[in-house]
């Protein structure tokens, strides 16, 4: 009859501690196979939505002056001085337009003055009261977007003549961005131009 033999405790505590060993072993191959069959869910990055900057796709422009509907209109971005007056009703009959620069682009908030009072030079025999002997301005300043032929007169050094050109060349490009977009006209010198800076503004 077969026996079987018989360990020592020592022997008894080996096999024990290898059984041990096994099992712990085969439970960690157990654990990494479930892991890798099932891979832990990755997070969801959701994309930052930066909206296009909006353009302005219109224009307001002021159409004041010798034309049939005078008013503000609103028109497409990049029309042309020639849209505007068409949108006014056009110039009244018999008024000319040499003054106005029809294919100028235009920018928002401009105005467009039709038929502008054109201002000739004064001779020196003159009648008494002419242009010559307005008052010129001592003090506070005239805003060069609005003022008349007559009020750039009162500036130190404009006689009619430049005063006309001011106003002309206002009415081609548009209002002044800065005051020294007056030293652009014909005929303003640097040393007008200094004589009569304090007394401006836009």
């Amino acid at each position: 009859m077969f026996e079987f033999p018989q360990f020592s405790n020592i022997q008894k505590r080996a096999i024990y501690i290898a059984l041990a060993a096994a099992l712990a072993v085969g439970a960690l191959f157990f654990s990494l196979s479930r892991g890798n069959a099932q891979p832990s869910p990755q997070p969801t990055i959701t994309p930052v939505f930066t909206p296009a900057p909006v353009i302005p796709t219109t224009i307001v422009v002021d159409v004041s002056g010798k034309v049939l509907h005078p008013g503000i209109y609103t028109l497409p971005q990049g029309s042309r001085a020639a849209d505007a007056i068409k949108a006014a009703g056009k110039q009244l009959r018999g008024v000319s337009m040499t003054d106005i620069n029809l294919a100028q682009v235009l920018s928002d908030g401009q105005q467009i003055i039709v038929g502008a009072p054109q201002v000739v030079a004064s001779s020196s025999k003159g009648r008494k009261g002419s242009a010559t002997s307005k008052a010129k301005i001592t003090s506070g300043t005239i805003n060069i977007n609005t003022a008349t032929v007559a009020q750039y007169q009162q500036l130190p050094g404009v006689g009619a003549v430049m005063a006309g050109r001011i106003f002309a060349f206002r009415t081609s490009h548009g209002p002044f961005a800065t005051i020294d977009d007056l030293s652009k006209v014909s005929g303003m010198g640097k040393s007008k131009f200094a004589n009569l800076k304090s007394f401006i503004r836009v």
